[in-house]
């Protein structure tokens, strides 16, 4: 039991709730505009890609909207509370990342003029590999149908039971409304419905940041203020170059492991392929990823400079180490509804702009696996379907992946620990769906997923040590106590259970790694095992039995032949 006396803590007002279901009725508002708009078009090109014609602008926001979640608006400002600002090194990830995808990836999957990403499956340079993939291919699909339902579970479920254990929010009344309003529009307006509603929910993300920092600013004595805090509590050492790989937040963990995670979100991920794909050039798709990068900036920012206003308000009173919460993910609600006590309908903005990422991420990810779904599965059982049929079928996929996304949240439910970090359990999800990606292609891929996984669960199992993780002092000497008249200067708590032999060194490399161990993993294995049956080729990677110029090429619709 805590041995201090916890604030009188507001829990959500009826005003809180009406600008948290303005959110929702916006976004199925644009679903069904765009239902009537589209109401001609039979085309499930139409549905799935926006027969090709979007445009960059609102796609960057899309882009931007569904990868920075409501575990970025709750976890980044928690980090930088507890581990300090360094986290804003991933402006650097973030560029790397935005410009490999744009001029090596993108080019690729645009002139193939694939819908789903696992079509490029079938283009190989051997007939026997091109057999092997095409088999192979589905059983990827479903691995990504699978992990995704996975993935888009805790983006879901974990900050919705962050936001209720503060605020009162109703937990499975927001998990129920977040799968039911995005099932709406996604079926209602396809693709075209969920970038303009992404775009919609990335300028209430914006809003609810600064309504935030503005309040949060002026209550802790203006930025210069909040600055001299940071500075004395350590939270403004940025740059620290060291290179063991066991340190949680470094210059190369951020860099280089946060490089290789963002890649597979960004590279080689159905969703983001697909909103690149719509764009009606390739031109607009690269300046859209471009664009999209200034609002991952942006968003970066916001996150950070949120923990730094956090930490000056809670430099002396910690509200998890006095037990006032119980878990670090809560610290953002905690500190919206503190500084937000008397303004009635504010923090149900701040709700709004957390779940506006949710939105964007569940909805694409729903856009994302009715597309994967009939271009890899359906399309295999009936090649000779028609359009009309097409659309309906896509319609109905959108309709069936998002009604039974109910049952990943209840599963994450039992499996989340409650003091997960959200953040880091987010990221290993997604970094064991980055190494995702024919003996040798087969072989690399089982080893990067089993040492991704292996390292991750352990990690999981055995948290890194204290010395490695190197959470910053938290103080409680500003708490009033209940019994007794002395204050106390903690730091944050650990726990260290009974460590295996591997504990202080494979399983405490620091989570952005995790994915890099896994891309890394599957090239090396993947040519070992092709130099070693023979069928590795320095020109090709792999024997050919035919030229590259006989590869079957499928142009883009909107491309013309040269």
């Amino acid at each position: 039991m805590s041995n201090f006396v916890a604030p009188e803590i507001k829990k959500f007002a009826p005003w809180d709730y009406v600008v948290f279901a303005a959110l929702f009725l916006v976004s199925a508002s644009i679903g069904i505009f765009f239902a009537i708009k589209e109401r001609k078009k039979k085309s499930s090109k139409e549905f799935l890609v926006g027969g090709r014609q979007m445009t960059c602008g609102p796609i960057a926001f899309s882009l931007t909207s569904s990868f920075m979640s409501a575990v970025t608006v709750l976890g980044t400002p928690s980090e930088v509370y507890r581990y300090g600002a360094s986290f804003i090194l991933f402006f650097l990830s973030y560029t790397l990342v935005i410009i490999f995808t744009s001029e090596l990836f993108v080019p690729v999957f645009y002139r193939s003029g694939i819908t789903s990403t696992y079509e490029l499956w079938c283009f190989a340079p051997s007939r026997s590999l091109n057999r092997s993939l095409i088999t192979h291919r589905h059983g990827f699909s479903m691995n990504f149908f699978l992990l995704q339902i996975l993935y888009t579970g805790i983006v879901v479920y974990a900050p919705s039971l962050a936001l209720n254990q503060v605020t009162g929010f109703d937990l499975w009344g927001s998990v129920a409304a977040t799968g039911i309003v995005c099932t709406f529009y996604c079926t209602l307006g396809g693709l075209k419905a969920v970038v303009w509603t992404d775009a919609f929910q990335m300028i209430v993300m914006v809003v609810g940041f600064a309504t935030v920092l503005i309040r949060g600013t002026i209550l802790n004595g203006g930025p210069t203020n909040i600055w001299q805090c940071a500075s004395e509590g350590s939270r403004l050492h940025i740059f620290d170059f060291d290179v063991d790989p066991l340190r949680r937040h470094t210059f190369w963990t951020i860099v280089v492991g946060g490089a290789f995670t963002w890649l597979g979100l960004y590279g080689v991920n159905q969703s983001t392929i697909q909103r690149c794909i719509s764009c009606k050039s390739e031109k607009h798709a690269k300046l859209a990823l471009y664009l999209n990068l200034l609002g991952l900036w942006i968003v970066l920012v916001c996150a950070v400079f949120s923990g730094l206003v956090m930490y000056s308000h809670y430099k002396d009173c910690d509200p998890w180490t006095a037990d006032f919460i119980s878990a670090p993910d809560q610290l953002m609600p905690y500190f919206v509804m503190d500084i937000f006590s008397s303004m009635p309908g504010v923090p149900g903005l701040f709700v709004a702009c957390a779940f506006s990422g949710t939105l964007s991420t569940v909805a694409a990810s729903i856009n994302a696996l009715a597309t994967v779904t009939f271009e890899d599965l359906v399309k295999k059982f009936f090649p000779d379907i028609s359009e009309k049929r097409s659309t309906w079928v896509s319609k109905s996929l959108c309709r069936y992946l998002g009604w039974n996304r109910f049952g990943s949240h209840k599963i994450i439910a039992n499996l989340l620990s409650p003091n997960s970090p959200l953040q880091r359990c987010t990221l290993v999800i997604s970094n064991y769906l980055s190494s995702i990606s024919s003996q040798g292609a087969i072989g690399g891929l089982l080893t990067g997923i089993t040492l991704a996984f292996w390292v991750a669960i352990g990690s999981f199992i055995y948290p890194a040590p204290s010395a490695k993780a190197i959470p910053l002092d938290l103080s409680t000497v500003g708490c009033t106590l209940a019994n007794s008249t002395n204050a106390l200067t903690t730091t944050a708590p650990t726990t260290v259970p009974a460590r295996p032999l591997l504990a202080d060194t494979w399983y405490s490399l620091s989570y952005l790694y995790f994915s890099a161990i896994g891309c890394l993993g599957c090239a090396a294995a993947g040519l070992l095992i092709s130099f070693a049956t023979g069928s590795f080729n320095p020109k090709f990677g792999f024997a050919p039995e035919r030229s590259s110029a006989e590869l079957p090429v499928t142009p883009h619709p909107h491309r013309s032949s040269s």
